[in-house]
């Protein structure tokens, strides 16, 4: 013999307007938890709040490839993750790493992988990988690099000028869209002559924690990056 819900849980599941803060409540956590959030570094491409679907299996079976927009978890020569700004958001961010569903991650672009030399800039201030250069139409805001004035040869050089260097085994060369605001893998050795070999910092294997894929939210930029 069954027995029917309690009349008052049935009324209240029936209801429309619960049913609607419940749908909300998912949709909340889903962002929170589900959707890693980008930042500034990869405008306009990806604009800070945004939060991305990410493809955890796209690296599984293959490796990232240049122009790939990969989300990783960066290592100590990466910097102090921020601080939550309350306890809610620092519950979120504790949850997350715990749990590993929602961890602190970045969000680049590869530009070269294990054994490719990187370096910038030509005469067009333009990156170079294995002496070719790149077509990179996402990037908006760059450094400033004026050929004959400010550029890699001119003192003081432009802060665009970077390399060469050869990425590490297991390892690949990252950096934002937008370059004059990005602390990517060459952000602390731009600018210099001669930079020591522990400015560069990199994504490794270990840390990618997959491929960057729609954008969840806000609803008004759905779609792919």
């Amino acid at each position: 013999m069954t027995t029917d819900a309690p009349r008052p849980r049935r009324r209240l599941l029936g209801n429309i307007w619960v049913n609607i803060a419940l749908a909300l409540a998912l949709t909340g956590i889903i962002v929170a938890f589900i959707g890693q959030p980008s930042s500034g570094s990869m405008s306009p491409t990806l604009e800070p709040g945004d939060r991305l679907i990410v493809n955890r299996l796209a690296y599984v079976a293959a490796d990232p490839a240049p122009g790939d927009i990969v989300v990783f978890r960066p290592d100590e020569a990466w910097g102090e993750k921020p601080a939550g700004g309350n306890w809610f958001t620092q519950a979120l961010h504790w949850v997350g790493e715990t749990t590993g569903i929602r961890p602190y991650v970045l969000v680049k672009r590869v530009i070269a992988g294990p054994g490719q030399t990187v370096e910038c800039c030509d005469a067009q201030g333009r990156v170079l990988v294995d002496g070719e250069p790149l077509d990179e139409p996402y990037v908006v805001k760059d450094l400033p690099f004026v050929a004959g004035s400010l550029d890699c040869d001119s003192v003081p050089m432009s802060t665009r000028c970077f390399g060469p260097v050869t990425v590490p085994e297991e390892s690949y060369f990252v950096l934002g869209d937008n370059r004059a605001n990005s602390a990517d893998s060459a952000y602390l050795c731009r600018g210099a002559d001669a930079p020591d070999d522990s400015c560069w910092r990199w994504m490794t294997r270990d840390d990618v924690f997959g491929q960057a894929g729609a954008i969840l939210w806000p609803i008004g930029r759905w779609g792919g990056p």
